[in-house]
């Protein structure tokens, strides 16, 4: 079974440049986007065979996620169920058969870190959230997670160490997810792994000279480590400031 995740950055844009042709390309079982920058009724993009979901921000070109799935879910929630947290349209839950596929869109610290406390509350709450899920069924958690969680995921460590996505307190923040039992799929597969990554900005020439962060991520339960088959970072992949990242795993649904 194979999961994309790929933050669009304006899926209107994107639909308009190469959208539906790497959408088939890549042939997905559940499809998740993030910053969507879209408001109900913006897009009509009915895809044969997927159904699809969707949680927007109450700020218009703000935000938002979606997931396309083949498959039907048991229950679908929206949110945290946090009222701080549930206005920007950064979450969606799937309820499957055998596990919760949670999309997620982590908000940015932002320039001079003016939103790093929030960032640290969201990932706290989130983290309970991810916990209760996983309590019942295993969790695979995706998304643009807006951190490089080593000095091996992005190109220049040592000039961005005070910069949103990079700081102590949010790669720390990643440490404890995982260390409670979480695993980061693409190291699983690629521990020592340099130099791919699944943003770059749109200054600099960044994506031309691979200056790039990897701020993407599948993170899945570790006891579904014995079914996972693979991952990839598609970096071949245009359209937007990151490129769609994959996760395969041996699920029946």
């Amino acid at each position: 079974m194979k999961f994309i995740s790929w933050n669009v950055n304006g899926l209107r844009a994107v639909v308009g440049k190469n959208f539906l042709e790497a959408f088939n390309a890549l042939d997905a079982d559940f499809f998740c986007l993030q910053e969507t920058k879209l408001q109900e009724g913006q897009i009509d993009l009915d895809i044969p065979g997927y159904q699809s979901y969707w949680n927007y921000a109450e700020k218009k070109g703000y935000s938002g996620t979606a997931i396309f799935t083949r498959h039907t879910p048991l229950s679908v929630s929206y949110g945290m169920g946090i009222e701080e947290h549930d206005h920007e349209g950064r979450l969606i839950t799937l309820e499957m058969e055998d596990f919760y596929l949670v999309c997620c869109y982590t908000p940015n610290s932002q320039d001079g870190l003016k939103r790093l406390d929030y960032r640290m509350q969201w990932e706290t709450d989130l983290r309970e959230y991810l916990m209760q899920l996983d309590a019942k069924k295993p969790v695979v958690y995706c998304g643009d997670l807006n951190v490089a969680h080593q000095e091996i995921d992005l190109k220049n460590p040592k000039t961005n160490r005070k910069n949103a996505g990079f700081t102590d307190e949010e790669r720390e923040k990643m440490t404890i997810l995982l260390k409670s039992g979480f695993t980061d799929s693409f190291r699983y597969f690629y521990p020592e792994e340099a130099n791919i990554y699944s943003w770059w900005s749109y200054r600099f020439k960044a994506r031309e000279k691979n200056a790039g962060w990897r701020i993407d991520y599948f993170i899945v339960s570790n006891r579904l480590q014995p079914q996972l088959e693979g991952a990839k970072i598609h970096t071949d992949i245009f359209g937007s400031d990151h490129c769609p990242v994959e996760l395969t795993c041996k699920f029946s649904v």
